[in-house]
């Protein structure tokens, strides 16, 4: 952990464990990236996947965060998983529980686009990837897909009950965990779709 990704505030709920960063990272579906041009900030949402030690991030060829990206602008992107509200006895010690961590450094294009569609495909939509048909030419060119190393990075996690202060806890009010979930629903199926087509197979 160097000085740049460091936690100041609460440093108590800092994780070190590269395994932490990778079961957040194998987690999402969705990073935030930001990143500066001409000096004003930007952060979108952006489909991500991890590849061993590096974050694939993917995007149109004329977005101008993928532009900057690939051309070796600095970049931060983070992951959060929100797992609970915190209720506690005051607004002030009231919280989240979450999973989050945040990646700094320099991405760069990858070298084969089709490999690394296949990765960010199968790790949105498992088993897709063999079912769907290639990519084409005009596809490829109009996607670009880049790489950010896991070399700098810190995970924050935090995970505990309400941490009220000790002349609110004989306070009449109702404290604890209100657990969050993201879970799938029933597919439902596009309404061009042909009656012979197999039932989907995934989530």
């Amino acid at each position: 952990m160097s000085q740049r990704t460091r936690i100041r505030r609460l440093p108590e709920k800092t994780r070190t464990q590269r395994a932490e960063l990778d079961a957040i990272l194998d987690a999402a579906l969705v990073a935030h990236v930001g990143i500066v041009d001409d000096g004003q900030p930007y952060v979108l949402p952006m489909a991500c996947a991890r590849d061993g030690d590096r974050l694939l991030i993917h995007g149109s060829t004329g977005s101008r965060t993928m532009r900057l990206m690939a051309a070796g602008a600095p970049v931060c992107v983070t992951v959060t998983h929100l797992d609970a509200l915190v209720l506690a006895r005051s607004a002030f010690n009231s919280s989240m529980n979450y999973r989050s961590a945040m990646i700094l450094g320099t991405a760069s294009p990858v070298t084969d686009d089709l490999a690394a569609l296949r990765i960010l495909t199968e790790h949105l939509l498992p088993g897709r990837w063999e079912k769907l048909r290639p990519p084409t030419r005009k596809e490829l060119a109009a996607t670009s897909v880049v790489a950010l190393p896991l070399t700098q990075w810190s995970v924050k996690v935090s995970d505990g009950p309400p941490d009220d202060e000790p002349e609110d806890l004989t306070a009449n009010v109702w404290a604890g965990l209100v657990p969050l979930e993201t879970t799938f629903g029933a597919p439902v199926a596009a309404p061009d779709l042909s009656p012979d087509a197999p039932g989907p197979s995934w989530p």
